[in-house]
């Protein structure tokens, strides 16, 4: 998804329409996890861009998007510009702690 969101919008109220891009985002989300997922893939990853315009588009971790969306809106962007592209997750093994923890005894 790669698409430029309007804040200022005549006759409509900018916390709405905020509010309506982070919707927006959510459901794209939720609609491309439902996706069958190829084999050997554990799960949908997303790479994501924030910015003014295109051009400008920074990258940003999915988790922190609706954050950033609240702090350019805050600083009064008058436009942003958001790009999800899905990828696929592979889950990493958690290395093995050196010190194994032995039960209380008592």
């Amino acid at each position: 998804m790669r698409k430029t969101y309007q804040l200022n919008i005549e006759g409509k109220n900018r916390d709405r329409l905020l509010d309506a891009v982070k919707h927006d985002i959510r459901k794209y989300a939720k609609r491309q996890r439902r996706t069958a997922l190829p084999e050997g893939v554990d799960f949908w990853d997303f790479d994501c861009k924030l910015g003014l315009s295109a051009e400008t588009a920074a990258p940003v971790h999915f988790g922190s998007l609706i954050e950033q969306l609240d702090v350019a809106a805050k600083e009064g962007a008058v436009a942003l510009y958001v790009e999800i592209l899905p990828k696929h997750g592979q889950r990493k093994a958690k290395p093995v702690s050196a010190a194994v923890e032995e039960p209380a005894q008592g």
